[in-house]
């Protein structure tokens, strides 16, 4: 059973986080999940309330990669970065999620700025 006092205070962080960041229609939102064992990533325009694009660590073409889950986040970030590039989308915002900046959140961050994203 999950521990309720970490659940809570993973959401008041991402509460926190979704009232300050906001994607715009110029300037979408690059949001990140990560569970324990795969981590996904949609570019969200709040304005109209539609996802752009996606991309996750679930996909055939990733999946069949034997890396490590950092090593797969990367990959995630610069599919993102490049399938974000074919929507016409260059400049993004960055939602963590209330996940901490470190480890596979770091990763695909890395991965979608050296893909060509700017946030």
């Amino acid at each position: 059973m999950a521990n309720t006092k970490k659940i809570n205070k993973k959401n008041k962080i991402k509460r926190r986080i979704r009232g300050r960041v906001s994607g715009t229609t110029a300037r979408p939102r690059l949001n990140v999940f990560r569970s324990n064992a795969e981590i996904y990533a949609q570019i969200i325009d709040d304005s109209n309330g539609t996802t752009l694009c996606a991309a996750s660590s679930r996909e055939a073409s990733f999946a069949a990669n034997k890396v490590t889950k950092v090593e797969k986040a990367a990959i995630v970030g610069k599919a993102i970065a490049a399938r974000a590039i074919e929507a016409g989308v260059k400049a993004v915002v960055f939602d963590r999620g209330g996940n901490l900046y470190h480890g596979r959140v770091k990763s695909l961050a890395e991965g979608a700025r050296e893909g060509g994203l700017e946030f």
